[in-house]
């Protein structure tokens, strides 16, 4: 659902005096380190993009890099490349309906007008019957960084990458982000995911795991104030079971018979 329609629930709701847990929209950031694992992080990559046609809330949609990776988003690109269309195991499924995979693709028309490179084009994979798309990369110079792929929710197999030379650059791209949902960092060391768990604007930190879902009884949902969450607590885990119960708390005091022995804590007499 859209930011705007979760605003609507939200307000309503509060309206009308009820509690309420919205989830809007998502804009999940993957940080690549100049040390990640190479094999583990491309791997990961691909899956957290292309699993699920992109169309699940805790899809990256964004890797930004430390430096230039070339190897890193070489192996990316063929991993991706090499994913068949389908419904298999291990298959790009088709996006939900026409609007969704036309809303896609204009998103990457746009993009490549506007200068980004594409690395990999997953339009070809539209020529099938049905709603397909293939998993696209496109490549972003560092002045197109305000620009609505690397921005807005697309919500497909798309991801957007772009190049920054220091962490604080990159952290700054995910931090000015209003999603607050999910943000990844990989890395082989600890002290650099200490320094992005820490800082991430995201309720949902994953350290060189792209699709960061929390198990029970951690809970899952956006950060307080984004546009990924509208109302109180998540909607799983102790602030789930906060908002779907209603409290009850009974206090008592009991008559004694004349042979009771005394109460040694009761209010309404002595210690």
């Amino acid at each position: 659902s859209s930011p705007e329609d979760m605003a609507l629930v939200h307000d309503g709701a509060r309206a009308a005096g009820k509690k309420v847990i919205a989830l809007g929209g998502a804009k999940n950031h993957l940080v690549a380190a100049p040390d990640r694992d190479l094999k583990m992080a491309s791997s990961d990559i691909v899956a957290s993009f292309a699993g699920c046609a992109g169309q699940r809330c805790m899809a990256a949609s964004v890797l930004i890099t430390i430096g230039d990776q070339p190897e890193l988003l070489d192996n990316v690109v063929a991993r991706a490349g090499k994913l068949g269309m389908g419904q298999e195991a291990g298959q790009v499924g088709p996006v939900i309906d026409a609007a969704s995979r036309d809303r896609i693709l204009d998103i990457v028309a746009r993009a490549e007008k506007d200068g980004a490179e594409v690395l990999l084009d997953g339009r070809t994979a539209n020529g099938r019957a049905g709603t397909w798309v293939g998993p696209t990369i496109l490549k972003f110079p560092t002045s197109m960084a305000g620009h609505e792929a690397l921005t807005a929710e697309i919500f497909g197999p798309v991801l957007s990458v772009v190049s920054v030379p220091t962490a604080a650059e990159a952290l700054a791209i995910e931090n000015s982000d209003p999603h607050g949902n999910a943000a990844c960092i990989y890395t082989s060391s600890g002290a650099t995911a200490d320094f992005f768990s820490r800082r991430f604007n995201a309720a949902m930190v994953g350290v060189n795991i792209g699709v960061p879902v929390p198990r029970e009884p951690f809970s899952f949902g956006g950060m307080e104030g984004s546009i990924s969450k509208y109302g109180e607590h998540d909607i799983t885990g102790e602030g789930a079971l906060n908002f779907f119960t209603k409290v009850r708390k009974v206090t008592t005091k009991w008559t004694t018979t004349p042979d009771a022995p005394p109460d040694a804590a009761n209010f309404g007499g002595t210690m």
